[in-house]
């Protein structure tokens, strides 16, 4: 027999809908969860959600600072199993992060077993690890249980969990945060907990305090694992103005035996001279064992040949020992070095934006960050009080009851005794409301003592007195700022410069170079002398030998340049397309062989020509010259280039190119030029601009053909050239006046005895 029943169709269900539409709407809901419910902290709390269900976990299963230690699966299990309903090893990592004195300021876990450390290894399974809440921990859940906050229903509608924690520990700030939302992030540093809660009595006392007053207080940050902030202070106030901003972080070089007052420089005096540096402290989240292996390979590659060895002697604190290349290695330059090349410097970056009550993201500069949070602090104040009150009321009615059954006890104990309905004759006879009348039938005989009258009258009293302290403190918003100040100054003490968990551990001064770091300071100075040949073959030979000597080359090679420099020097390699590339002297290959390619070395084009090579000098000038006669003079400064691709200094014309690079000397006051028809003009250098880049202006004007040669000299000692043949004598012109004009003229025919290549 066929049934009735049909199976719906499937289609039915499909919503006919754009789909960019369907798919923004949903990427929005993710995306809103994920910012509200799971990266960023809440401002009252400093809590995200996975942290203030691990510890309110603990809280349920009574796992305080005085108790017995619990295994962390048990923990673990609880917060997914009951409040968060996710991975639990995603859950047990936030535990460990928790309980880490090198990654939170105030750990809130206190853990038992392995829980990670520094040089980055991972914390044991969840089976092998116990863990109870810190003192901290209870500080920032303290009055939970009264009234202070909103408990919401879990994700199954089973349990209840609190909205935020209502405790006075300032968490947010002295714990910091960092999280990934979707579009927009969090990122927190901590902070000294006595420099907040300073700050925050001043914004109590003066809401109006500028922000320049607040951070007299509240310095900067102050890591877990200590180390240096060396930005200036107006930085610094600069960055949390806005809530937006980076910190400079550096490691610690101390050897931890410099007393009180004593520069900690770190240097280590062992004998005979010789010294060492020592790493006490490493910046934030900066894992030691990649520190280490950062310092390993660069003296394995070579890249800080200033430094011999480094030693891991840590143990329970972190002692990394730096052995330099010999004990005239200068300290400061090591560790500038180390500091440049590695992550012993690193930046932090401030980006102060969180949850404020109404759960609304927002970046907030420190004022008003601390503004909010008072604020939140008083409603939980205000909060505490009516719920306070509402205890007093009921415990009066009660004891209003009580003290009416001691004054009428026998004849209460009648009407318990003789009537079917003793609440209600009760209630009519004295005038009891229900509560005090069931109270009453439920008292224990015990209690009806003529001691106890007295007892009751007492707490009666008690309570009408702190009961108009509070209706005082509810009614006066001056009053309530005073209670919180009171409050914060007696959480304060836990957290005092002289306690061990409250001295400031990160030490704020801007740093002062003391010296200049450069890779080529660390390059040891020695005299070679270069060779490039016509093929672009490079080679440095040890000393300043004769740039004319007997060099070998490849067959059909030949020399065509040759300069004496330092291993320190850089090479300035001017090609005919205009553009200069700079080559590190300590780089060449020696000249036992041919040397290396230079195109091997530098991105050259392989049409391009080589038409100098000079050893740059700070404050050298150069005459650059193009070959349709236009020119200008370069400075030093201009022509390196950062990267093998070179620069481009003097921009050129199809059929035109870079056809001379000349030395100016000091005592070089003018410029001479000859073109292929044989015409010399000369005019003043200053004629000439000094230019980083460009075609430069008209040296001489021809009309056909273009330019020669081109050459600077002293207008003292004459224009001087070579004499042909093997003879190697020069010819000097003293009197050059025929040939002195402005700059771009034709010119005339040059002195007798000119070389007939019209070279100078």
């Amino acid at each position: 027999m066929q049934s009735d029943t049909t199976e719906p169709d499937p289609f039915d269900a499909i919503v006919d809908a754009p789909f960019d539409a369907a798919l923004s709407e949903r990427y929005l809901v993710y995306a809103l969860s994920t910012i509200t419910a799971r990266s960023l902290p809440d401002l009252r709390d400093g809590l995200k959600p996975v942290h203030r269900r691990l510890l309110w976990a603990m809280r349920q299963l009574k796992l305080d600072a005085n108790s017995a230690y619990k295994k962390s699966a048990r923990v673990v299990g609880d917060v997914i199993g009951k409040y968060h309903p996710h991975g639990d090893q995603s859950v047990y990592d936030a535990m460990v992060r928790l309980a880490q004195d090198f990654s939170l300021r105030y750990p809130l876990v206190q853990g038992q077993g392995n829980f990670g450390n520094i040089d980055g290894d991972n914390a044991a399974a969840y089976r092998y690890t116990e863990a109870r809440l810190t003192k901290t921990a209870i500080q920032l859940m303290a009055g939970l249980d009264e009234g202070t906050v909103k408990f919401h229903p879990t994700y199954n509608g089973e349990d209840e969990e609190p909205e935020i924690f209502p405790g006075l520990f300032p968490n947010l700030l002295a714990n910091g945060a960092t999280g990934i939302a979707v579009g927009m992030a969090t990122s927190i540093p901590s902070h000294n907990a006595a420099e907040v809660i300073d700050a925050t009595l001043l914004l109590i006392d003066n809401p109006h305090a500028q922000h320049s007053e607040l951070m007299q207080h509240f310095k900067g940050p102050d890591f877990a694992t200590g180390g240096l902030v060396v930005d200036s202070a107006e930085a610094i106030s600069v960055a949390y103005e806005s809530g937006k901003g980076s910190f400079r972080v550096r490691g610690r070089f101390s050897t931890g035996r410099e007393g009180e007052g004593w520069e900690q420089t770190g240097i280590e005096k062992l004998g005979g001279g010789q010294w060492q540096l020592v790493i006490s402290e490493i910046p934030y989240m900066l894992p030691k064992g990649k520190l280490i292996e950062q310092i390993a390979s660069l003296v394995a590659d070579k890249k800080l040949p200033i430094l011999e060895d480094v030693r891991d002697e840590s143990d329970e604190d972190i002692r990394l020992v730096l052995v330099p290349k010999s004990r005239n290695v200068d300290p400061g330059l090591l560790k500038e070095s180390i500091y440049r090349l590695t992550d012993l410097e690193n930046r932090f970056t401030l980006n102060l934006n969180v949850l404020d009550a109404g759960r609304t993201p927002m970046v907030m500069g420190i004022k008003e960050l601390l503004t909010h949070w008072v604020a939140s602090q008083i409603d939980i104040l205000k909060r505490r009080t009516e719920h306070r009150l509402e205890k007093i009321a009921s415990r009066l009615e009660l004891l209003d009851g009580y003290i009416i059954a001691f004054l009428n006890l026998d004849r209460i104990i009648e009407i318990i005794r003789t009537e079917d309905e003793p609440k209600v004759v009760m209630m009519a006879e004295f005038g009891l409301t229900d509560r005090q009348a069931e109270a009453i039938l439920n008292m224990r005989l015990r209690s009806l003592r003529k001691l106890e009258e007295m007892e009751l009258r007492q707490e009666h009293d008690k309570l009408l007195v702190e009961q108009e302290e509070l209706e005082k403190l509810l009614a006066s918003p001056a009053r309530q700022r005073t209670r919180l100040k009171r409050d914060l100054k007696e959480i304060r003490k836990d957290y005092a410069e002289d306690t061990e968990l409250g001295r400031r551990r990160t030490t704020i001064a801007e740093a002062e170079l003391t010296v200049e770091f450069s890779m080529d300071a660390m390059i040891e100075k020695e005299p070679i002398t270069i060779i490039l040949s016509e093929r672009g073959w490079i080679r440095g030979a040890k000393g300043h030998g004769t740039l004319d000597g007997d060099w070998k080359f490849k067959e059909g090679d030949g020399p065509a340049f040759a300069v004496h420099a330092q291993t320190t020097d850089k090479l300035l390699i001017a090609c005919d397309n205009g553009r200069f590339y700079t080559l590190g002297a300590d780089k060449l290959p020696g000249a036992r062989g041919f040397g290396e390619p230079v195109r091997t070395m530098l991105d050259i084009d392989a049409d391009a020509q080589i038409v100098a090579l000079v050893a740059h000098r700070s404050k050298m000038r150069l005459l650059l010259a193009s070959s349709a006669g236009k020119g200008f003079v370069a400075e030093a400064g201009e022509l390196l280039a950062e990267t093998r691709k070179g620069r481009a200094v003097m921009t050129t014309k199809a059929g035109v190119k870079l056809a001379v690079v000349r030395d100016i000397a000091k005592e070089h006051d003018h410029v001479a030029v000859v073109g292929d028809n044989r015409k010399l003009v000369i005019f003043a250098i200053e004629e000439l601009p000094a230019l980083a880049k460009g075609q430069g202006v008209t040296l001489q004007r021809y009309r056909d053909g273009g330019l020669s040669d081109a050459t600077t000299f002293g207008v003292v000692d004459g224009l001087s050239w070579k004499m042909g043949g093997d003879s190697g004598r020069t010819r000097t012109e003293s009197e050059v006046g025929l040939w002195k004009v402005a700059r771009g003229a034709a010119g005339r025919l040059p002195p007798q005895g000119f070389p007939r290549d019209n070279k100078f």
